[in-house]
């Protein structure tokens, strides 16, 4: 699912540069036509072939195979470290921006010859279509790098599963589906944090993206983080205690999915590690007295803290074995079902009786359940919510550590392009992994 996502995205994301690059054919090499439209052609051929064969297991042609998968996987990775380091459509904004204050101050715009010479001479002209080819390309730009860094993943479960075969006598485990029992707190906690999210980044988007952006749009947002990250952190250290106080015991059995997704959990987590490191550094080298400077530091110390707290959740979490037998699963399943089918059949009348008997049904669940997995289940629950709304806001535009200004002009703008592109992906990816982890941990609890 998320190879077609990002893959449709991938794709738009061509076709802006492809429509952008030939309003500027004046000034853009054909190369810039040419290789967004062969770069369509290799997204469907791979979301075609993962779609069909992600959860093949071949038995024949071994060397080749792998071969082939291992070429795919350093083409992946060469197209991400090339989305990572390619800033043309973002120097010739700056540029733009440059020349528009330039103007404002009563400066003639050619006091930066090498601006001048390179980029300002391939300017979008001031038309709507252009607009929309380079706001669209910059809204989508984070999804291409995102889907490189999926693609890469699976590949190499592929490459891993090349020559591996099942033994017949092997019972395949069955996962038990998500059910939205057992929490209260949990959902009422995410969904507030949700919803003050979204009205946060919606002030954001409408300040943030303004040509002069104001101070406080930002110490909004980074309020915003400073409250949520400490409670993440709070539940997620809960969570991990609650895991060391419970009976089960540690599945130490070979699992390549799951060793897979702590690495996947423990890798991504670097991208924000590293970004919020570098910032620290800036912050502190400059004036961290300042309110706004304080608020970013907190911001990042937080970050950290957070992402480190909620590894070792999410890691103990998929360690731990079910103490509901497979069987008894299935059977309340079926059960559940078989109720829920004849619930249907209820009159008008008996509306109000049934929803009464679910509340009470409900209720009943949830005092029958331990205390420690009603914790877990609320813990996971809240953080399932949280990592969706962080995961939102950097994926449609919300990037502070770039657009504050503060960080790039103490590292220069190239120098830490390069870094908030290697660790923005990165990050989103981390969100993303992170929900189904937290999602395992929730229906196992």
């Amino acid at each position: 699912g998320s190879v077609l996502l990002f893959g449709s995205c991938s794709i738009l994301l061509n076709v802006f540069q492809i429509g952008y690059s030939t309003i500027l054919i004046h000034c853009k090499s054909s190369v810039e036509i040419v290789f967004p439209s062969v770069g369509i052609l290799f997204i469907c051929t791979q979301a075609y072939f993962l779609w069909h064969h992600s959860k093949d297991c071949i038995q024949v042609q071994h060397n080749f195979t792998r071969c082939g998968l291992m070429l795919t996987i350093a083409t992946n990775l060469l197209l991400w470290l090339l989305a990572v380091t390619n800033d043309t459509l973002h120097m010739e904004i700056e540029s733009q921006l440059r020349e528009v204050e330039q103007r404002f101050a009563g400066k003639a715009p050619s006091s930066h010859p090498h601006w001048c010479n390179e980029t300002t001479l391939c300017t979008c002209p001031n038309t709507t279509i252009c607009k929309v080819f380079q706001k669209g390309y910059i809204l989508l730009y984070p999804f291409n790098t995102e889907y490189c860094l999926v693609c890469s993943s699976v590949l190499y479960v592929m490459w891993k599963n090349v020559g591996r075969r099942i033994s017949h006598h092997h019972t395949p485990h069955t996962k038990p589906k998500f059910k939205l029992q057992g929490v209260v707190f949990g959902p009422l906690l995410g969904t507030s944090a949700v919803i003050i999210g979204a009205c946060v980044f919606m002030m954001y988007q409408i300040q943030a993206t303004s040509l002069v952006p104001s101070r406080q749009v930002f110490v909004i947002y980074y309020s915003y983080y400073i409250v949520l990250l400490p409670l993440m952190s709070v539940g997620a250290v809960i969570g991990t205690i609650i895991h060391a106080l419970e009976k089960k015991e540690l599945d130490t059995l070979k699992n390549p999915t799951r060793s897979l997704d702590v690495v996947l959990l423990m890798g991504a987590a670097l991208g924000q590690i590293g970004m919020s490191y570098f910032s620290i550094v800036a912050l502190v080298a400059t004036d961290p007295r300042d309110r706004l400077n304080s608020l970013a530091l907190s911001y990042s110390v937080l970050l950290i803290f957070q992402n480190i707290t909620q590894n070792v959740f999410v890691i103990d979490g998929l360690h731990r074995q079910r103490l509901t037998p497979p069987g008894k699963e299935e059977d309340t399943k079926e059960e559940q079902n078989r109720e829920a089918n004849s619930q249907r059949r209820v009159s008008v009348l008996e509306l109000g009786q049934e929803i009464r008997k679910a509340s009470l049904s409900y209720i009943q669940i949830y005092s029958h359940l331990s205390w420690k997995r009603r914790v877990l289940r609320e813990i996971s629950f809240f953080l399932v919510l949280c990592n969706i709304i962080l995961w939102i806001m950097p994926t449609f535009g919300a990037h502070p550590l770039f657009e504050n200004g503060m960080e790039r002009s103490f590292y220069g703008y190239s120098t830490w392009f390069v870094i908030v592109n290697f660790g923005l992906p990165l990050g989103v990816f981390y969100r993303m992994h992170s929900v189904g982890g937290l999602l395992e941990v929730y229906v196992t609890a």
